[in-house]
């Protein structure tokens, strides 16, 4: 019989390939796909002891809500993409390192105070980092692919030391799959402003 650990990691694998792949194109598909993967990915973190991913999961829901309604109803104009992929504005940059900053602190508050977490500080990291990307995903800004890189890298780790691999080794190809998807991104993003 297989175990639980294996099982949740096989299906999340698959979702979080094919959600990859959707998301690498610009894919709106991609949202629908995220709604389902973070429920197998929610209780797989759960079990592992990774309580701050575990209620990530939680937000990847509503951010996927919010991301497909923003792609969805981007005004739109001849034979373009309703929300063009763009550069972040550097007057944007403090903001998001802002509230990267006070939901990194927040989370591993709550995870030393409230948890058994073993991994506090990385858990809270890559949570408060993840919280950012997705914001930037919903608005298809570039580089939002160099967080997920940053991110993808520390997760690889730490699942490892979590007893996770196969999911470490999907964050592998998440990692590979975050530079691909950056270069393709912002070869998009100077097309689209010429």
């Amino acid at each position: 019989m297989m175990d639980w650990k294996l099982i949740l990691q096989l299906v999340g694998i698959t979702l979080g390939l094919l959600y990859l792949w959707l998301e690498y194109r610009a894919d709106i598909r991609l949202w629908i796909v995220g709604l389902i993967m973070p429920c197998v990915h929610g209780v797989l973190y759960f079990k592992a002891g990774l309580y701050a991913d575990c209620s990530m999961q939680l937000y990847y829901v509503l951010a996927g809500l919010y991301g497909w309604l923003v792609w969805h109803h981007a005004p739109r104009k001849s034979h373009e993409q309703a929300l063009p992929i763009r550069h972040t504005p550097l007057r944007w940059i403090a903001p998001l390192v802002g509230v990267y900053a006070v939901a990194h602190l927040l989370i591993y508050l709550l995870l030393v105070h409230l948890t058994n977490s073993t991994v506090p500080f990385w858990d809270a990291l890559t949570t408060a980092l993840s919280v950012v990307a997705m914001w930037m995903l919903s608005r298809k800004l570039v580089e939002q692919w160099l967080i997920w890189g940053v991110v993808d890298l520390i997760t690889v780790a730490l699942y490892l030391y979590k007893g996770i691999p196969f999911t470490a080794g999907l964050y592998t190809l998440y990692t590979l799959l975050a530079v691909a998807g950056y270069l393709r991104w912002r070869r998009e993003a100077r097309l689209t402003a010429c």
